[in-house]
């Protein structure tokens, strides 16, 4: 898991609806996972978007880059 791995400790268990904020997730940590989604997926997501309910949860974050990456492969 790239959030794991790279800027929180998780527990092996963590449900993809399980709060990131609680776990630990900051607003700096928030800028470094911005930075390896683009790295990593190609996916851009604008400040705009980067909200509590967009980065509350692995499942959240999943579906925004989701939804990013079809709208990037549709010419968007």
């Amino acid at each position: 898991m790239l959030i794991a791995e790279n800027l929180v400790e998780l527990p092996e268990d963590f449900a993809s609806d399980a709060d990131l904020f609680a776990a630990g997730l900051d607003s700096m940590a928030i800028m470094q996972l911005l930075l390896l989604l683009e790295e990593q997926s190609g996916v851009k997501i604008p400040m705009g978007e980067v909200t509590g309910e967009n980065f509350g949860s692995t499942g959240a974050i999943a579906r925004l880059v989701t939804a990013k990456s079809g709208a990037r492969e549709g010419g968007e």
